[in-house]
C-alpha cells in the first residue's frame, strides 16, 4: 500500500535530497502526527499495514531512522503493531490511547459529529464533579482563598473574554490542587486543555451565565458541601459545552 502524497502531505519539492536528510530529525513530530491523522480518518484502515519504509522515507523526505521512531511512537499510542513478516499492522480504535495528546486531537478534528468533543465533556464532567467533591472535603483554606481570589479576577475581567478565560482556566487548575487523586486531575487536564484548543470549540459571550456558575461551584465547596459541589461543577461543565456546542449536521443520539 503507498500512501499518496495528497493524503499525509507533501514536502517542500525544491529542497534537495541531502538537505532533507540532513534536517529529517526536525520532521519526527510532523511524521507522526500526519500519521495518526491518517489512521483516524480511515485513510490507512484498522486491519492494513503501513506503507514500507522506503516509500514514507520518500513520501515524507526523511531518513529511515526518522521513520523507524515514529512507528514506535505510533506503537506506543496504541495505533500500530509491527507484526513479524506481516508489516505495521493498524490497530482497531480500542486499542488506540485516546487520552494521547496527538491522538485526541486528531480524533476531534476529524470528528464531523462533534460526537468526540459530547463525550469529553461528558467523561471531563463526571471526573471534575468528583474532584470539585474533594475539593469541599479538603477544608483547604489556602486554597479556598486562591479559589476566592479567581473568582473575583472572573468577576473584574467580565468584559474582556480573553483574560475571562484565563481566569476560568486558573479556577479550574485551583480546585484541581485541592484534590489527592491525581489521575483524575491529570486527566481532566488533558482533557480540557484539547478542548480549549480545539478550533470547534466555540467561544460563547454568555459570560454572566459562567460566573453564576463558578460562583455556585465555590459556594459549594467554602461550605464543605461535597454533594453541592460534585452537582455544580458537572452541570457547569455540561452547561457550557451545550451554549459552546456549534449545530452539527448529524448530531449522535446518546
Amino acid at each position: 500500500m503507498r500512501v499518496d502524497r495528497s493524503t499525509l502531505g507533501e514536502r517542500d519539492a525544491a529542497v534537495a535530497p541531502a538537505a532533507r536528510r540532513a534536517l529529517s530529525p526536525r520532521f519526527g513530530v510532523t511524521v507522526v502526527s500526519e500519521l495518526v491523522d491518517a489512521i483516524v480518518r480511515g485513510a490507512i484502515p484498522a486491519g492494513s499495514t503501513l506503507p514500507p519504509e522506503a516509500a514514507l522515507c520518500e513520501q515524507f523526505g526523511v531518513s529511515r531512522t526518522v521513520i523507524r521512531e515514529s512507528v514506535k511512537r505510533l506503537e506506543e499510542k496504541g495505533l500500530v503493531v509491527v507484526a513479524q513478516g506481516r508489516g505495521t499492522l493498524v490497530l482497531p480504535t480500542a486499542s488506540w490511547n485516546m487520552i494521547d495528546e496527538t491522538v485526541l486531537s486528531a480524533l476531534v478534528a476529524n470528528d464531523e459529529t462533534l460526537g468526540v468533543l459530547d463525550d469529553l465533556s461528558h467523561v471531563r464532567a463526571t471526573l471534575e464533579g468528583l474532584i470539585a467533591r474533594d475539593a469541599a472535603r479538603s477544608g483547604d483554606r489556602e486554597l479556598i482563598e486562591q479559589l476566592r481570589d479567581a473568582l473575583e479576577l472572573m468577576r473584574d475581567t467580565i468584559g474582556d473574554e480573553p483574560a475571562f478565560n484565563d481566569a476560568d482556566v486558573v479556577f479550574h487548575a485551583v480546585v484541581g490542587e485541592m484534590t489527592d487523586n491525581r489521575l483524575a486531575d491529570n486527566i481532566v487536564k488533558t482533557l480540557f486543555h484539547q478542548a480549549r484548543v480545539s478550533a470547534r470549540f466555540v467561544r460563547h459571550s454568555e459570560l454572566d451565565i459562567t460566573l453564576h456558575e463558578h460562583e455556585r461551584v465555590f459556594a459549594a465547596i467554602e461550605s464543605g458541601d461535597a454533594d453541592a459541589a460534585e452537582a455544580a461543577m458537572r452541570s457547569h461543565i455540561l452547561d457550557a459545552w451545550e451554549r459552546r456546542r456549534p449545530p452539527a449536521p448529524h448530531r449522535r443520539l446518546s
